[in-house]
């Protein structure tokens, strides 16, 4: 079972550090979330530092806000991502559901989902080499992994479901355990019936803060309140795995439903965060 590391938001200049221990670690992936109205650092910027200060480690958004960014530049910026890390990024994307975030972008928040349909065909055109447009040609750099990075769809609602079979690699699941089953398997249904070989790639996400009780306090501090604008806090919080067998049990749990990795995403600050969660997995 793959495990992977969910790096903390509030303090952008440790990042560098976490993820130098977390590279010698047993983690498969670093993940970063992404938004705009609030004090978290830049996704696709933060990663390509990380990516040049690790070697083995994969970097991973999760999830990318696509509907915010102008499609050929964020085409243009994962594939390079995606060459200079040696195809080691994983492009998370979705759309969220914060109305602020889409209001400083000025985007109309309920044109969201079918805008990343269109990114998501634009990006595909442009890793696949072809040209951009009727009147614009080819835009490189060519991403490491043909027909570009690997793409993980994250969503909750049907459309975006359907969205992995149509655009994505797999399917991020952001959800706790209880809602995870059901989630997982309507992706595999929606696999199946547009056709796709194989399976989907699915990846499971839960949040932990290992520690003395004040860093666990701290941690649902942050939490709640980067969850508040969507009255959805309280469930967050009390769902947060604070000790190595709770994160023991969700990482069988996730397994026993298929998954091929869990992301552990942290929400303290301390990075002895890696050491004990290393304890727990190996």
């Amino acid at each position: 079972m793959n495990v992977g590391l969910g790096l903390p938001i509030s303090d952008p200049l440790s990042l560098l550090s976490w993820a130098r221990r977390a590279d010698v670690g047993p983690f498969t992936t670093l993940g970063l979330l992404d938004r705009l109205v609030y004090a978290n650092p830049e996704p696709l910027v933060t990663l390509a530092a990380i990516a040049g200060a690790t070697s083995r480690i994969r970097v991973q958004t999760e999830v990318l806000l696509a509907p915010l960014r102008e499609s050929a530049l964020l085409a243009k910026q994962t594939a390079t991502l995606d060459r200079m890390s040696n195809g080691r990024f994983t492009l998370g994307i979705g759309v969220g559901d914060r109305k602020e975030d889409y209001l400083a972008a000025g985007i109309d928040m309920r044109s969201r989902g079918r805008r990343l349909d269109e990114q998501l065909a634009t990006m595909r055109r442009v890793w696949s080499g072809a040209p951009y447009s009727e009147d614009v040609g080819p835009i490189g750099p060519a991403p490491a992994r043909d027909g570009g990075p690997e793409v993980l769809i994250g969503a909750f609602a049907p459309a975006g479901l359907e969205r992995v079979a149509r655009w994505g690699d797999g399917y991020l699941c952001a959800a706790p355990l209880g809602m995870a089953d059901h989630l997982l398997r309507s992706v595999e249904k929606f696999w199946t019936t547009a056709g796709r070989p194989g399976r989907p790639r699915l990846v499971t996400q839960v949040n932990v803060a290992l520690g003395p009780d004040t860093m666990v306090h701290d941690a649902r501090e942050t939490i709640g309140t980067y969850y508040a604008s969507l009255g959805t806090s309280r469930q967050v919080v009390e769902n947060m795995l604070t000790t190595p067998q709770q994160v023991r049990t969700a990482i069988t749990a996730f397994e026993d439903l298929g998954a091929d990795e869990v992301m552990l995403y942290c929400w303290a600050t301390d990075a002895d965060q890696i050491n004990r969660l290393a304890d727990v997995i190996v």
